[in-house]
């Protein structure tokens, strides 16, 4: 179910159990830390914040808010993820760790998205209208990330961690930074045998390429002048010397 499925709701969702069952079975995939279905079912507090956000909305949607709210308020005791029981959340989600994470009324997620702790999903306006983000199919967040306002990350983006997001990311781009800035345009996302791209301490760090770049200038501009002084030197010590005729040049 992607993100165009979501928003238009034109297709009919799979039923809780499976849907459930798919958000169990993709942290295989994404935590290498993951031994056995059993574990990930009863331990992982993101798996747990998922289920119960499905179980709310479902009550959300059905307009029993009241409900849907104080499930979603268990929850947040239960998990310590804040998820408000309208946001729409697309297949096989996955929140890593589980601590902090925030998502807003109005935000859309779609399928195969993963989220690290810290993450928040927030609105950047009091209007009542959309205001939260839209993440599209198979978009990475790293730990601590803010992506604010109606705004959309496009498919298979990657998401540095502690960045601040306030404006549109291209799909399949690499962004950092705060506010945050496009280090990558376009990159695979997919490992050996499929598995999704999760190493973050690959993505690249402007700052540091600035500042590398910044030093090879500095050694090219000393070495330019190093070599200007010796010039100057040699031109000086010329200049000092005695001049002595040769006989060719006296007659």
């Amino acid at each position: 179910m992607s993100v165009v499925a979501i928003e238009s709701e034109t297709l009919a969702p799979k039923s809780l159990w499976r849907m459930i069952r798919d958000d169990v079975a993709c942290v295989h995939q994404r935590d290498p830390a993951a031994r056995n279905t059993v574990e990930i079912a009863l331990l992982y507090p993101g798996v747990h914040a998922i289920v119960l956000h499905r179980i709310s909305h479902g009550l959300w949607t059905a307009k029993h808010k009241f409900l849907a709210r104080l499930l979603s308020f268990a929850a947040r005791f239960l998990t310590n993820v804040d998820i408000h029981p309208g946001a729409r959340i697309g297949e096989r989600f996955f929140i890593d760790h589980g601590a902090g994470v925030v998502i807003g009324e109005t935000a859309i997620v779609g399928d195969d998205v993963t989220l690290y702790h810290g993450v928040t999903l927030g609105g950047s306006s009091w209007s009542p209208g959309k205001r939260h983000p839209t993440l599209e199919d198979g978009v990475l967040v790293g730990a601590g990330a803010k992506i604010l306002g109606d705004i959309t990350v496009g498919r298979n983006a990657r998401v540095g961690a502690n960045s601040v997001i306030i404006e549109d990311v291209a799909p399949e781009a690499t962004v950092v930074g705060i506010p945050g800035q496009i280090v990558r345009k376009a990159r695979p996302r997919s490992g050996p045998g499929g598995r999704i791209d999760l190493e973050h301490h690959l993505i690249p760090n402007p700052v540091a390429d600035a500042m590398s770049i910044m030093i090879d200038r500095i050694d090219f501009l000393e070495t330019r002048l190093s070599h200007l002084q010796q010039k100057v030197g040699a031109g000086r010590a010329d200049k000092g010397r005695p001049h002595i005729q040769t006989e060719d040049q006296t007659s």
